[in-house]
């Protein structure tokens, strides 16, 4: 069984940095160097998405 066949239960953290790119993180890792919490915890994907709507924030201003 490859790692993808399993159901990733990780918790990530949306992260972003002092060029203001967002990233997701392991919740129970401490960020990397630079990076900073955004305030938005849950699934890889529910993470993924939220990084994207703040892209489209960003590009909408």
């Amino acid at each position: 069984m490859y790692q993808d066949d399993k159901e990733d239960t990780t918790i990530y953290k949306v992260v972003v940095n002092h060029e203001e790119q967002y990233s997701i993180w392991p919740a129970e890792r401490e960020n990397p160097l630079g990076w900073k919490d955004v305030g938005k915890n849950g699934f890889k994907q529910e993470c993924l998405d939220y990084t994207a709507y703040l892209k489209l924030l960003k590009f909408a201003q």
